[in-house]
């Protein structure tokens, strides 16, 4: 039996972090791979967590504040190349208390809708952009209904 490569893809959270009306970016640092790009902060699922404790301890670690969960959504493949495969897994969520402290993006940005694609993405990011981009009133008022009834 052949294996897909996406069977064997490495699972990464990430967040579509919503604050007044605009969603986080942030810009990788130079030590990164795929440096100076911007992504939706997350990271890659350790062995024996699920999704949801990944994405809140990934932005926990690189922003040093909490958010609150509102949906998991739609995951999207990304092969950088023939052996890297990702699986990024999507979550709405909301700022809930913090202040940002970058340990290792070089800086963050809230953006409009309309300013999405002001930015170099990282390439498994620009799906969920464009993904963001169709949904944004529905998400937008998913996250500012959810948090208005925590």
């Amino acid at each position: 039996m052949t294996i897909s490569p996406e069977e064997n893809a490495i699972s990464v959270t990430c967040t579509l972090l919503f604050h007044s009306g605009r969603v986080l970016a942030a810009q990788r640092s130079e030590k990164m791979q795929l440096p100076l790009l911007w992504e939706f902060p997350g990271g890659k699922v350790e062995n024996g967590e699920s999704e949801v404790a990944c994405m809140l301890r990934e932005i926990r670690e690189e922003l040093g504040i909490e958010i609150e969960t509102v949906e998991k959504l739609q995951d999207f493949v990304h092969r950088y190349s023939a052996t890297k495969v990702i699986r990024l897994i999507p979550f709405l969520a909301f700022w809930k208390s913090g202040e940002i402290i970058l340990t290792e993006h070089i800086q963050v940005n809230w953006l409009s809708r309309s300013e999405l694609k002001a930015v170099d993405w990282a390439p498994a990011d620009i799906p969920i952009v464009g993904h963001l981009e169709r949904y944004w009133d529905t998400y937008h008022k998913k996250v500012f209904n959810f948090q208005n009834k925590s």
